[in-house]
């Protein structure tokens, strides 16, 4: 069987969409019944981890008004016949769910007033239907909890479709998704932590938000076949780098040269600090004289005055696709008419402070909108950056790289990021995918140099990034052809 080459995630409403039409092909109560019971597998997994067993265990439930405090009640009731003393704490007596109450009394769950000393709790506070923060009554019990929390669907008080946090929420180790992934699974995966999906039989649509599966990546990245030469791999141009910023001309080109580009060009002053460290790298003063490429890199540290605003303006004259990033960003906010009418394809990679400067403001909680409007606008492909990474690109579904750790937040970072996708580029790649895969490849190597630095979990600086390209690319293929 196939992999597929993509995750997608579903809005609220796609979802409640799907869940109508399975209403009406199944038995009432069919569904809830299908999501409590994956939901006992994890929670019963999670235990025989944890504490080696399940007999004897204690499980207190968080239980909400609605169907996803039902999810969690019918859960607890199927955890009961287990051997596990469930305990449930009914937010809103009055609303709880009949039905999933009445099976874990029958079970014999108790009622109480607080979560007691558990050995896990169950989040059954608020399903996809939730807005806004936790309220005070549930956020006093979330707050004393001490113990592991699988949260039912989502993290109760994270946005389902925007993963925005405006207050308490739960920040859970696990969280079961029931049917489908939520936007929140990928754009607040800390508050989410291990993710485990329970088909529940829903039909969906194509996904208008998704993640490229890392076999895929790994599948699909250009290697050289048996005709290929260094001209048939693709020809980057990078144009990076000043007096003021040589560092970045050298992460940008190396980027691009790791990134198994045929040939890297670079243009700039940069060119005796790049040849010192990539001797295969062909140099020249201007853009101009490069020579041949077939996809141009512009803007790390590559100034913001008039002899940049020329490059980059003959640079973007090209029919060739073109990498804006950095102070290539900031000449563009100041005259976006030099890229808004371009028919080659161009990739602009900001961070939110830069995205800001490009649209006149910040990215806001939808930072799924935000990326789709700028690129509909500008007729553009945009990575925002971010440990959610978010791609869209006109009339296209959004891609979204969880980064799974803040490893790249360094400086000089995005140089590497840049020249990563300018090689891919040149080999011809559509610009999403090249956008999306450059993003996956990135976070992985500093995935792997914070790993080999003995500094996981914190920021690693820009260099071992780029010296860990090659092993990133090498992992994803390897995914690729053992899958």
């Amino acid at each position: 069987m196939t992999p597929p080459a993509a995750r997608g995630y579903f809005t609220v409403d796609e979802v409640r969409a799907a869940e109508t039409e399975l209403f009406k092909q199944v038995a009432d109560g069919v569904p809830m019944r299908r999501a409590a019971r994956g939901l006992a597998d994890v929670v019963a997994a999670e235990l025989r981890e944890r504490t080696g067993g399940i007999t004897g265990r204690s499980v207190t439930l968080l239980v909400g008004s609605g169907d996803n405090g039902g999810d969690a009640l019918w859960a607890g009731s199927m955890l009961r016949r287990r051997g596990v003393a469930v305990s449930a704490v009914l937010l809103s007596p009055e609303r709880a769910h009949a039905e999933g109450l009445a099976a874990l009394r029958r079970t014999g769950g108790r009622i109480r007033d607080d979560p007691g000393s558990p050995d896990l709790v169950v989040d059954g506070i608020v399903g996809i239907s939730g807005r806004g923060a936790l309220r005070p009554a549930a956020a006093k019990l979330v707050a004393a909890v001490d113990v592991p929390i699988v949260s039912a669907d989502l993290p109760s008080g994270v946005d389902p479709n925007t993963g925005a946090v405006d207050g308490p929420a739960v920040r859970a180790d696990v969280t079961v998704s029931f049917g489908a992934y939520k936007p929140v699974h990928a754009l607040a995966a800390p508050s989410c932590g291990r993710i485990e999906l329970v088909p529940i039989g829903l039909e969906l649509p194509e996904p208008n938000l998704a993640a490229l599966e890392p076999v895929s990546i790994g599948a699909d990245w250009p290697v050289p076949g048996p005709a290929d030469d260094k001209y048939t791999q693709g020809v980057t141009g990078i144009c990076a780098g000043s007096a003021t910023y040589p560092g970045a001309a050298v992460l940008c080109t190396g980027g691009a040269v790791a990134a198994t580009s045929g040939m890297v060009r670079y243009a700039g002053t940069g060119s005796a600090d790049v040849l010192a460290h990539f001797p295969e790298v062909i140099a020249a003063q201007s853009v101009s004289e490069t020579g041949r490429v077939q996809a141009w890199v512009f803007g790390p540290g590559a100034g913001t005055g008039d002899a940049a605003r020329e490059r980059l303006s003959e640079i973007l004259a090209t029919d060739l696709p073109v990498v804006v990033d950095a102070d290539g960003l900031t000449l563009l906010a100041a005259e976006p008419g030099l890229v808004t009418g371009r028919r080659a394809p161009t990739v602009l990679t900001p961070h939110a402070g830069e995205f800001a400067r490009l649209t006149g403001r910040e990215p806001g909680p939808d930072r799924v909108a935000a990326v789709r409007a700028l690129a509909e606008d500008w007729q553009v492909t945009v990575l925002l950056k971010g440990r959610a990474t978010l791609v869209a690109g006109p009339g296209r579904a959004v891609l979204v790289n969880e980064a799974g750790g803040s490893w790249a937040a360094t400086a000089g970072s995005g140089d590497v990021l840049s020249g990563i996708l300018g090689a891919l580029l040149a080999a011809g790649r559509d610009p999403s995918w090249a956008a999306a895969a450059a993003a996956r490849v990135h976070a992985l190597s500093a995935n792997l140099a914070a790993h080999a630095h003995g500094t996981a979990g914190a920021p690693v600086s820009a260099s071992p990034v780029l010296h860990h390209i090659r092993p990133a690319i090498q992992t994803l293929r390897a995914l690729a052809e053992t899958s």
